[in-house]
């Protein structure tokens, strides 16, 4: 028997955050070949990360990046296995839209379209108001423009997934401009997100950036795939509080355990 799309999904964004995670700790460091290590860490984990989102939603794949950051603290650990479990329980089955065309009438539907205008005037705000006069004292600027741009990134990412998915099944999407439209969009989100994440990471200790660019990066994430894709159409109402529930106690657990780890030393002068 063959492993569901689920599993599969859940397999993938494990690894995606082994990769990730490590990354962080190897720019940090600043070694020559703990950089060059860390930029292969994290590429191979974006690409574990994007096959992911082809097989589970987004409500599934992303809080699973809190996996990422485990590091000290029992009950943070905890918190987080747990949380993570509750989501994979109560997470749904992902519906495949039978053409890169579905995905674009879900992209052009009101809801999403207010949510992306919202996303892009925010983003917008921050480079040009907030980011000369806050960007070097303010975590939440460069954290911000990232979060918001990743939750366009993962809606991207997911619909040149599902494109992808299609064509390999027989069902060729690569003539439509639709699939072209997310790709370049994609490529411009990554782009601007490894900027300020890089500036992020340059600026601020990554024991504060990565905790804090998780929990902003996921709930923005879940809720552009949630309006996008209907993640949550035709569950009920047990079955989303369940996997509120259980995104809160990973956010929890996540907190607990930047509370309690060392923090790192500052660099010698």
């Amino acid at each position: 028997m063959g492993l569901s799309d689920n599993l599969k999904g859940v397999i993938l964004a494990v690894a995606s955050s082994a990769f990730i995670g490590s990354s962080f700790i190897l720019k940090k460091k600043g070694l020559k070949r703990g950089g060059a290590s860390g930029i292969r860490a994290v590429i191979m984990g974006e690409i574990a990360n994007f096959v992911a989102y082809i097989y589970a939603p987004a409500v599934l794949v992303t809080p699973l990046g809190a996996l990422s950051i485990i590091k000290m603290g029992i009950v943070g650990c905890v918190s987080c296995i747990v949380g993570s479990v509750v989501i994979v329980i109560h997470a749904p089955q992902e519906h495949t839209p039978s053409s890169v065309q579905d995905i674009w009438t879900l992209a052009t539907q009101p809801a999403f379209l207010v949510y992306v205008a919202a996303t892009l005037s925010a983003v917008l705000a921050l480079v040009l108001h907030f980011e000369p006069h806050y960007g070097q004292t303010n975590i939440l600027v460069y954290l911000g423009i990232c979060s918001l741009m990743g939750s366009l990134t993962v809606v991207s990412i997911k619909a040149i997934g599902i494109a992808i998915k299609l064509t390999l099944d027989g069902m060729s999407q690569i003539a439509y401009p639709q699939t072209w439209f997310f790709l370049t969009v994609a490529v411009i989100c990554v782009i601007t997100q490894l900027i300020y994440l890089n500036k992020a990471l340059d600026t601020f200790n990554a024991t504060l950036v990565s905790p804090v660019y998780y929990v902003m990066f996921t709930t923005l994430t879940i809720i552009a795939s949630v309006i996008m894709f209907k993640d949550w159409s035709g569950q009920n109402a047990g079955n989303i509080a369940s996997e509120i529930c259980g995104f809160i106690t990973v956010l929890s657990g996540t907190i607990i355990l930047h509370v309690t780890r060392e923090q790192e030393p500052p660099p010698p002068p």
